[in-house]
């Protein structure tokens, strides 16, 4: 067990959803061609003027208020001087004094306790181009098209203890910024990444360690793994006599290890001042309640509906609300569904699991929610077997189609034969007279293994009741 106790804090950076960027009207869509997405304004040239976009601050106020951050009535821009060799105009416009939110906080549940994350700040700000390096003819070059992109900056206060808390907070943000519409939150495109602080002290004590940082998390694989190697690296250092250095540091993953990117002071000297280009704004009471009005529906107003109007259980509930598409495509089936609670059930099951086993693509789904819906009806209607519903959503996952159409031409109806429900029944009660003994000894448990052979045997030509129904009369006679 480690002597030494971890402490952290984070800075989340997440770009909005807007259709242009910030201060200019180039398109803020993922990729293109490298440099295809700029302007005289975006490149900073000379005698350009930036134009802050309204719905980039629209959004900022909505995360503060999914993160019950208090909205500041006056908020302004300031360039932040410090060498941005992805930033043409060598500074860049952020928020330092006066951001727009402040004190916000975000609960969070971690091995089954609540936990209260606190939010020291939201800002926005634009975000940097890339660079590109290339080690073979040691160059680097930039592409500037997401320069300038619409970014907020969620800082934390120092409320995390371990990998797990921080991933726990870092996918309820994702949730928070998704189904408030502000972030499509693709860490893969580097539209949501993380910034970590790590300190350790020995346990008992009263002080913080000295702090590193860790640049440019961007998934979740990496935040976890990053924050172990680095808590183990401070503590080797510790234990040898050495001291932590304040640092930026990156996480390099195929080496398995982080390194210094270049030392921190205490503070830096970024020389803040006010944009002289952009005015400071003041909100009105009537501006915030109607942003604040704005507001869809959150996880856990999802969550109760689905467990008060739906009837389904709360574990269910919070699976399909982890996943913003997953919960879109539950409440299309749900609204064309006489039995939404059936749908949730195989949602989170069958459907759940061809998902995670890569057979459905949840940005590509081949049919529709009233499609899945009716394929659940016809499950929970006896019309369909299990296994034979099973079959026509593979076939709709696929292929897409119509489910009473797959069902047609594959010819898998349950017909309901008596004659052949009987003569298997019959049969299988026939030659497994130790079973049935149990059975008639109170052992309820092999009703199931009845079920099963019966099942498997008809395949389809008997509704499950009227299985269950046969098969308890001839047991009780």
């Amino acid at each position: 067990m480690s002597a030494y106790f971890p402490t952290m804090g984070l800075e989340i950076h997440a770009e909005l959803l807007t259709n242009s960027k910030v201060f200019c009207t180039c398109s803020a869509e993922f990729g293109g061609e490298p440099n295809s997405r700029c302007c005289p304004v975006c490149s900073g040239l000379p005698g350009t003027l930036p134009v802050l976009n309204r719905r980039a601050v629209e959004y900022i106020i909505k995360a503060g208020y999914v993160m019950n951050c208090d909205i500041s009535r006056f908020t302004k821009w300031d360039r932040k001087n410090y060498f941005y060799p992805d930033l043409p105009k060598a500074y860049q416009i952020s928020q330092m004094p006066r951001p727009v939110c402040l004190d916000g906080h975000v609960d969070i549940k971690v091995n089954g306790e609540d936990k209260v994350i606190r939010i020291n700040r939201i800002h926005l700000e634009e975000d940097a181009g890339k660079l590109v390096h290339d080690d073979v003819n040691r160059i680097s070059l930039a592409d500037y098209n997401r320069c300038g992109i619409p970014l907020i900056e969620i800082v934390t206060e120092p409320d995390f203890h371990s990998a797990d808390e921080v991933i726990a907070f870092f996918e309820k943000i994702k949730l928070l910024l998704q189904y408030a519409g502000i972030c499509d939150c693709k860490m893969e495109q580097g539209s949501i990444r993380c910034d970590v602080n790590i300190s350790i002290a020995p346990k008992g004590s009263n002080e913080l360690g000295t702090r590193t940082e860790l640049k440019n998390l961007n998934s979740l694989k990496a935040i976890a793994k990053a924050i172990e190697i680095e808590i183990d690296r401070q503590e080797e250092l510790l234990d040898n006599g050495e001291k932590v250095i304040q640092q930026t540091r990156r996480f390099n993953e195929a080496a398995g290890e982080t390194v210094a990117m270049r030392s921190k002071e205490d503070a830096h000297d970024y020389r803040y001042f006010p944009d002289p280009d952009i005015p400071p704004i003041i909100f009105t009471e009537e501006e915030l309640d109607d942003i604040r009005a704005s507001l869809p529906e959150m996880p856990e107003q999802r969550v109760a509906r689905y467990v008060e109007k739906y009837g389904v259980n709360v574990k269910d509930a919070d699976t399909i609300v982890g996943d913003k598409r997953v919960c879109d495509f539950f409440d299309e089936a749900a609204q064309d569904s006489s039995n939404p609670k059936a749908v949730a059930n195989y949602l989170v099951g069958e459907f759940m699991r061809r998902v995670n086993l890569g057979e459905l693509d949840l940005d590509n789904i081949k049919f529709s929610g009233k499609q899945f819906a009716q394929l659940v009806e016809y499950l929970y209607g006896d019309k369909l077997s299990q296994a034979n519903a099973k079959v026509v959503l593979g076939e709709m996952a696929e292929n897409g189609g119509d489910p009473k159409a797959i069902a047609d031409e594959k010819d898998l109806w349950i017909k309901e034969d008596n004659d052949l429900l009987a003569e298997v029944v019959d049969e299988i009660i026939a030659n497994n007279p130790k079973p049935v003994e149990q059975y008639k000894n109170g052992d309820q448990k092999v009703f199931g293994f009845f079920m099963g052979q019966a099942n498997k045997a008809l395949k389809g030509a008997a509704s499950p009741k009227a299985i269950q129904d046969y098969i308890r009369k001839k047991l009780s006679e």
